[in-house]
């Protein structure tokens, strides 16, 4: 088992790609669709983490789902002004699904983590790429979020500690409003967990 933080750059890109190697293996209809990501991972003579890589960059994001596994919590991001899962850029040298639930953690104050366990045993269940307008206020042209999406349980009676720099507010929400989303990534997330992913 990999530790939570990888030796190297090198490692981490490794990393990366075993990750999408693995889902591409799962998901094969969805291999062609993930080219300009191996591409990124692919290419050593840019950083794939680094949020200055306008050609795009590596995010992570969490899919929280309560123990009856029927609401998942949200968050109303801040510049995009939509509902989204909570994530945000890949910091470091964490594996990636640690860097997930640090983000989950973040922005909605809500632990992802059990204290004793050896691994966050958190499935990778998506990966999308998606455009990001520019920002002027952090000096950021467009650019693209390669975003790779782990399922994780969380705690619904917790208090919720929203990131109100990021967010302007967290809330749980019955699974099946996912589809009310104006976004084609949570129609694919249902389906699959509809087949008890």
């Amino acid at each position: 088992m990999l530790p939570e933080t990888l030796a190297s750059p090198a490692e981490l890109r490794a990393h990366a790609l075993s990750e999408l190697h693995k889902y591409m293996a799962g998901f094969p209809a969805e291999a062609a669709g993930l080219k300009a990501i191996a591409d990124l991972l692919g290419d050593t003579s840019a950083d794939p983490f680094s949020r200055a890589n306008m050609q795009g960059h590596i995010t992570t994001s969490g899919l929280v789902y309560d123990r009856n596994a029927d609401k998942v919590l949200l968050i109303h991001h801040r510049t995009l002004n939509r509902w989204l899962q909570p994530g945000g850029h890949h910091e470091g040298l964490d594996r990636l699904d640690v860097s997930a639930a640090r983000e989950v953690e973040e922005e909605t104050g809500v632990n992802v983590r059990s204290p004793n366990a050896q691994s966050l045993d958190a499935p990778l269940i998506d990966i999308d790429s998606h455009a990001i307008p520019a920002n002027p206020a952090k000096g950021e042209g467009a650019h693209v979020h390669h975003d790779f999406l782990y399922l994780f349980r969380g705690d619904e009676s917790a208090p919720l500690s929203p990131q109100w720099e990021e967010v302007h507010g967290v809330r749980w929400v019955a699974l099946e409003a996912l589809l009310s989303l104006p976004s084609a990534r949570f129609g694919r997330l249902m389906s699959k967990l509809q087949r008890g992913l």
